[in-house]
């Protein structure tokens, strides 16, 4: 499967690119938008392309071209105001579903936030965070794509278990390395328990196999 990751240069897609690239069934293009991001990764023998979440949909249909599935881990980053949320939380992963559509993309990975689904769990001071995960992946959901929407919980710079718990409703705060994210969202690429749903993830005592199989 060719796999196009958006967002490759944050830390789950970077993560999520490298295990791509060093998987024996998959192959990986690195979806950047800074010039000297695509070097870095054409640099690693990693397959890369230039696009902007903020840039047309046929630019970004452009860079999904070829590709079986999207990976969608791009985001504004905390450090941005709201109206970068929405501009690239939102509009911009609601024009990578375009894209995806128009590309002919079968599958869709949306990294999302816990209980993004769930407004009564949404944490009041990043409310407008919440708001777009939330629309995004309704847009998602109303797509033809075949999607998956992981659902994170506080996110960790830390190495990962490899164990993890996942399901429909986890409304506990607690959290999860971002390595594991990332290898969840290459295991669910294939795993059908994970087809058209989505699902809060947290650290946990369960083999990320078993735990999606448990789905």
């Amino acid at each position: 499967m060719k796999v196009l990751v958006v967002g490759a240069n944050g830390k789950i897609g970077k993560q999520a690119t490298e295990l791509l690239q060093n998987h024996q069934e998959h192959h990986v293009r690195a979806m950047v938008r800074k010039e000297n991001q695509l070097n870095e990764f054409k640099e690693k023998g990693i397959e890369a392309v230039l696009a902007d979440l903020e840039g047309p949909v046929d630019q970004l249909a452009q860079a999904a071209d070829g590709c079986d599935a999207v990976i969608f881990a791009a985001g504004s980053g905390g450090q941005t105001g709201a109206d970068k949320t929405l501009l690239i939380d939102l509009d911009g992963a609601i024009k990578m579903v375009e894209a995806a559509e128009k590309a002919g993309v079968e599958r869709f990975l949306m990294v999302s936030a816990l209980q993004a689904h769930n407004r009564e769990n949404w944490n009041e001071k990043i409310r407008h965070y919440y708001v777009a995960k939330h629309y995004a992946d309704k847009a998602l959901e109303a797509s033809s794509l075949n999607h998956t929407i992981v659902r994170p919980g506080g996110l960790l710079n830390e190495p990962g278990a490899g164990n993890v718990r996942v399901a429909e409703d986890l409304p506990e705060r607690a959290t999860i390395p971002r390595e594991d994210v990332a290898r969840v969202l290459v295991a669910a690429l294939n795993e059908e328990k994970t087809f058209n749903r989505g699902f809060d993830l947290l650290s946990g005592e369960n083999s990320i196999e078993e735990a999606l199989k448990s789905l």
